[in-house]
């Protein structure tokens, strides 16, 4: 018999083998994205603390996109990215590690990774 095939499963486990290579450190902090059906999720954690050292979602109606219509979309995942670079580099955090959170390399995550390089981020 085959096994269905579960997509947010196979994600989670995609990302968990990712993590066991990805950590963040105080020098260099892992910048981890999520996306949701709706939401844009993206923040820079140091992992040896445990502690979110900066957070850009689009879930508050006085976050990133000011009221517009929440989307998870290729055009709000740049304007994310360049968010959480801007907000880094304001607390002096210049090299990160992306976590792309077992997400395909395309689209929205390649978007958010391409602004927030341009913004200032290196990794």
């Amino acid at each position: 018999m085959i096994k269905p095939i579960h997509r947010k499963a196979s994600r989670r486990a995609v990302h968990q083998r990712i993590r066991r290579k990805v950590a963040g450190t105080a020098e260099r902090p892992r910048l981890s994205v999520h996306f949701s059906g709706r939401h844009i999720y993206a923040q820079v954690v140091n992992d040896e603390a445990s502690r979110t050292l900066v957070h850009v979602f689009t879930t508050k109606k006085d976050g990133i996109l000011g009221g517009e219509t929440a989307r998870a979309n290729v055009a709000n995942a740049e304007k994310v990215g360049r968010a959480v670079a801007e907000q880094a580099i304001a607390k002096d955090i210049k090299r990160v590690v992306f976590d792309r959170g077992g997400f395909i390399y395309h689209g929205k995550v390649k978007a958010l990774a391409d602004a927030a390089r341009a913004a200032g981020l290196e990794f």
